[in-house]
């Protein structure tokens, strides 16, 4: 096969793709990297003269790969994920308003163009949690206890744009990160951005029926295929709080190896003969949904 990743400067130098793309390589498979971010692109000759069987992005949130990639769906080549529901992910904004209303399990969620508008969420609602609605990484993340504290918290919240608010979800301090690499789902802990002070140990975790129920749901309502979900367990049992596409996949066995076949799979068509097989113990199968984008 024959593939382009578009690959950022903050990754190129990146485990996650760059493992994914040599063991590509290896196996026979020619791959080209475009980097957006450094180079000068005749947009119109990249993607019309395209040879290649799918484009696959691993950029930063914000960065101008999802605009080449979303150049290539619109002239009906195979992107992974699919970018229209990269772009319905990556404004923090717009996930939670298409989660909620498809039965996801989010927090009500408040969008402000200007942090001061903030002001006007109920103090019934507090403590919040604050973040930038095209943040990642847990950047700029800020669980904050009361009105007061977020008109403290102003002019630092004026340099991030737009911003959404949520309250916070009481819990442990321990966040349940599921990966989803095609048809296979993988969960980990970790300490939650909003408890630096906690002391959990990045670790696989067994996957309980309820939150891989929850994991694969997000696939099919943002039609991703590659992602992680961040899940917190409130009191009425999981939430999502975050949705990733293309994350680190850390802790996840063999990840490069998995990825690439994936990839291969979702590049020929779900099920088709470059599909992986059968998922290892410990691993939940969900459905595939990429494909041809429009």
């Amino acid at each position: 096969m024959k593939l382009c990743f578009l690959v950022e400067e903050q990754y190129r130098h990146d485990g996650m793709p760059v493992e994914v793309i040599r063991q590509l390589a290896s196996w026979g498979h020619q791959v080209d990297v475009l980097r957006p971010g450094g180079s000068l692109l005749r947009l119109t000759d990249a993607v019309q003269t395209s040879i290649h069987d799918a484009w696959v992005l691993k950029t930063v949130s914000g960065g101008p790969g999802l605009t080449l990639l979303e150049a290539a769906a619109s002239a009906g080549l195979t992107t992974i994920n699919n970018a229209r529901a990269i772009r319905g992910v990556r404004d923090k904004a717009l996930a939670a308003a298409i989660g909620l209303s498809r039965g996801l399990p989010l927090p009500a969620t408040y969008a402000a163009a200007l942090p001061e508008l903030l002001l006007e969420i109920p103090e019934s609602e507090y403590p919040i949690v604050v973040k930038p609605a095209d943040g990642s990484s847990g950047r700029a993340v800020h669980l904050v206890s009361s009105p007061r504290r977020l008109a403290e918290m102003l002019p630092e919240l004026a340099e991030e744009g737009m911003l959404i608010a949520q309250p916070y979800v009481p819990n442990s301090g321990v966040d349940i990160k599921v990966y989803s690499i095609g048809d296979e789902l993988y969960a980990t802990e970790r300490r939650s951005p909003l408890h630096p002070d906690h002391a959990v140990r990045e670790r696989r975790v067994p996957l309980s029926a309820e939150i891989a129920a929850v994991a694969g749901q997000v696939g099919v309502v943002y039609g991703l295929d590659l992602y992680g979900v961040d899940v917190v367990l409130g009191p009425n049992g999981p939430v999502v709080v975050d949705v990733n596409d293309f994350p680190s996949f850390r802790q996840v066995p063999d990840a490069p190896v998995r990825l690439a076949r994936a990839v291969l799979a979702l590049a020929a068509g779900a099920g088709g003969a470059t599909a992986a097989a059968q998922p290892p113990l410990g691993a939940v199968p969900v459905p595939m949904t990429a494909g041809k984008t429009a």
